[in-house]
């Protein structure tokens, strides 16, 4: 069965605002009672909207004592990524921090090209319980997310 993530091409599994302008993004999915999720039209779109919230968040207030200024750690990155009221926060944070090669409180350079894509595909990863994409969609998203 393929995941609501990758049927909307939202691999992230970002949610709908309509004050986004993503870049390829689609209307909400009919048919649904309440739809939540963001849709895209290529999962490279999906890939860089995922990369650009991440990109964003370095420059957000950080948990107090943890890595630099900003957020900038694993734990902080799917601390604010995917909430506990919603998610497994920890279990999350440790295997992104696994898959990185990272202690949870390190903190990483997301501007590095190598670390957004190996932060992209923990997250894709754990959000799909795969990665269902050939390397070259995700470099492509990752190109577009560092564009």
């Amino acid at each position: 069965m393929t995941t609501h993530g990758v049927r909307n091409n939202n691999p992230g599994n970002i949610d709908f605002n309509p004050r986004n302008a993503w870049q390829g993004q689609l209307d909400l999915v009919t048919g649904v009672p309440k739809p939540r999720f963001t849709r895209f039209d290529t999962p490279e779109n999906g890939i860089r909207a995922l990369g650009k919230l991440l990109l964003a968040y370095r420059s957000e207030d950080s948990i107090p004592g943890v890595g630099g200024p900003g957020i900038d750690t694993v734990c902080e990155t799917i601390s604010r990524w995917a909430p506990g009221n919603e998610n497994d926060t920890e279990v999350y944070i440790g295997a992104v921090a696994k898959a990185l090669g990272v202690q949870p409180n390190q903190a990483i350079e997301v501007r590095l090209p190598a670390t957004p894509r190996e932060l992209l595909v923990a997250i894709i990863r754990h959000e799909n319980s795969s990665v269902p994409y050939q390397g070259a969609v995700i470099d492509e998203g990752v190109q577009r997310t560092l564009a």
